[in-house]
Order: C-alpha cells, then sequence, then structure tokens
C-alpha cells in the first residue's frame, strides 16, 4: 500500500514521499528499506535513514523532517491498526469458497449461515446449526462445535474448540459419577479476538457467552454457562469454572483461577497467578492466593507474611 492510502486508512498525516509503497512491517531492531517501522522514540534511532517509514507522534515531526512518516495523534493504536491491515497477507486468511472446502479439508454441518468476508485455515471442523457473522477468521484446526453463534468481526485462533462439552457430573451413592449432558450452545458477540488452543465449553441449558469487544489470549478453559462482560481481557492459562459472571471491563491476568459460580464486578483487574473464591463485588485490583483480597490489603499482608520467622524467634525470646 501507497502510505497516503495507509494515512487515510488509519487517519493519520503523511509527511515525506506519499507515493511511497509499503510492504509490511518492520521492527525497529531490524530495519527494511520498503516496510513501515512504528517507533514511540524516534530521537534514539542511531539512523532513520535505514527504515523506509516510520510512524510516530506528531510531537516529533520537527525531528524527523526529510524522512517517510506517518504522524499520528495516537501511534500505538495506529500501529495496531497497521497491524490488522497487513495481516490480510498471511496464509492463514485464504477466503473459502464451495469450491475451495475440499481443498482445506474443512467440514460443515447442516443449517450452517456464513456471513460475507469468511476466512478460514485448514482442518478446520464446523458443525451443525452455527451461525457465522461477516468478517470473521478462524485459524488452522479449530472446531467450531453444533448450535454455536459467532458475531461480526470475530477471529478464532489455532486450534481452538468452541462449543465443547462441558465438565459436570453428579456422584452416585456407590461412589462413581454420573455425566451430565450440556445441551446449550455457546454464543460470541462482535468484535472478539480469541487466541490459540482455547477451549470454551456449550453451556448446559442456556449459551455460554462471550459479549462484545472480549480479548482472549493463548490457552485458555471457559466452563459451561460462564459469562464474560464486554471489552474484558483475559490473558493466557486462566481457567474459569462453570456459571461464573464476570463483569465488563475485567483485566485477568496469566494463570489465574477463578472458582465456580464467581461473580465479578465491572472494572476489576486480577494480578496474575491469583485464585478467586468469593465474589468481588466492587471494583479494583486485587491479587493474592490466601484468599483474595484488595491489592492495597494484600500488600500489607505480603509484608507481615515475609516478617514472620522474626516474629516467632522474638515471641520464643519472650518465653525464655
Amino acid at each position: 500500500m501507497k502510505l497516503r492510502h495507509i494515512s487515510k486508512v488509519i487517519n493519520s498525516e503523511v509527511s515525506g514521499d506519499s507515493e511511497f509503497e509499503v510492504v509490511g512491517i518492520a521492527s525497529v531492531d531490524n530495519p527494511q528499506s520498503n516496510m513501515i517501522t512504528f517507533v514511540e522514540n524516534p530521537k534514539k534511532l542511531s539512523n532513520p535513514s535505514l527504515y523506509g517509514a516510520l510512524l510516530i507522534s506528531k510531537k516529533f515531526s520537527d525531528d524527523l523532517k526529510g524522512f517517510n512518516l506517518l504522524l499520528s495523534d495516537n501511534p500505538r493504536l495506529d500501529f495496531a491498526k497497521l497491524t490488522n491491515i497487513f495481516s490480510k497477507n498471511l496464509v492463514l486468511t485464504e477466503s473459502v469458497s464451495i469450491e475451495n472446502f475440499d481443498k482445506l479439508n474443512i467440514s460443515f454441518g447442516a443449517e450452517c449461515k456464513i456471513g460475507k468476508n469468511f476466512f478460514c485455515g485448514r482442518n478446520v471442523i464446523i458443525g451443525n446449526n452455527v451461525h457465522i457473522g461477516n468478517n470473521v477468521l478462524i485459524g488452522d484446526n479449530a472446531i467450531i462445535n453444533s448450535n454455536v453463534i459467532l458475531g461480526n468481526n470475530v477471529k478464532i485462533g489455532q486450534g481452538t474448540v468452541v462449543g465443547s462439552e462441558g465438565f459436570g457430573n453428579v456422584r452416585v451413592d456407590d461412589g462413581s459419577w454420573k455425566h451430565i449432558s450440556h445441551l446449550g450452545g455457546v454464543s460470541i458477540s462482535d468484535n472478539v479476538s480469541i487466541g490459540s488452543n482455547c477451549t470454551i465449553d456449550r453451556g448446559t441449558i442456556d449459551n455460554t457467552e462471550i459479549h462484545e469487544g472480549v480479548v482472549i489470549d493463548n490457552l485458555v478453559h471457559i466452563a459451561h454457562n460462564v459469562v464474560i462482560g464486554k471489552n474484558t481481557a483475559i490473558a493466557a492459562k486462566v481457567g474459569i469454572a462453570g456459571s461464573c459472571i464476570i463483569g465488563k471491563r475485567n483485566m485477568i491476568g496469566g494463570m489465574v483461577g477463578i472458582v465456580d459460580h464467581i461473580k465479578t464486578a465491572d472494572d476489576v483487574i486480577i494480578s496474575a497467578t491469583s485464585t478467586v473464591n468469593n465474589d468481588l463485588n466492587e471494583s479494583g485490583i486485587y491479587t493474592g492466593i490466601m484468599p483474595i483480597s484488595k491489592h492495597a490489603s494484600w500488600k500489607r499482608i505480603a509484608l507481615w507474611i515475609t516478617k514472620l520467622d522474626k516474629i516467632a524467634k522474638f515471641l520464643n525470646l519472650k518465653k525464655l
């Protein structure tokens, strides 16, 4: 794309050669003469001439006159837009049509509805009664089970399973387990991004729900009947047990475990590796494993934990 075309898409200003053609995105550490690079502080560049074009903040425009620039009010946000523009060139986004289902080994069940601009990887399985909106991308080896709804602008990563059978069992008198069949589906709203190798279980009766704007990292498990609120972000290796209701704009750190039937308020941040075993009824930062508490309280607790050996020695001396 020419620099002037990119500037229109991401709403930035061009300085330099507007006809300069960009073929991709290069990193700061590996400059390419035909690519564009996002730089947060161009004053630290030792040799700007090595870069084809630079995406920078407008406040640095006077420092790099004579170079090909995209000047932005929010360069980090525009960098995100830029990556989405150039991701269209990946092999993963091969467009699916009736004649190339077999070539890509894609299997569709009965009564599926597929929107416009559907992109799909290889070896994908899509079950019965799946409704897929517009501009949806599904990665290689993903499985979309029956009775799943995908909204518009949804991305499903490679190897992810949506609509799998949930983990529900009842103890029998003889000590064995009786499995509970899950008859619901999964509803994923618009503008949701789900990483690779995630598992989202279908609901027992009603649907598991992922609301608009949610972003999910790789290796995340979301159990049956969970509801994830709008614009929540979930980092890798998080496990959310059944029937939890996660509020809007939550940020859940890596390796967090949330036990079943937990509710969280809007605007909650849960620090990495925390265990959540009680409802979080107020917005704020939460940290800890014994049990989880407000972040400020946890810091005080952690301080005393580091002093326990000294306290024990002091108490023993007092006894003597």
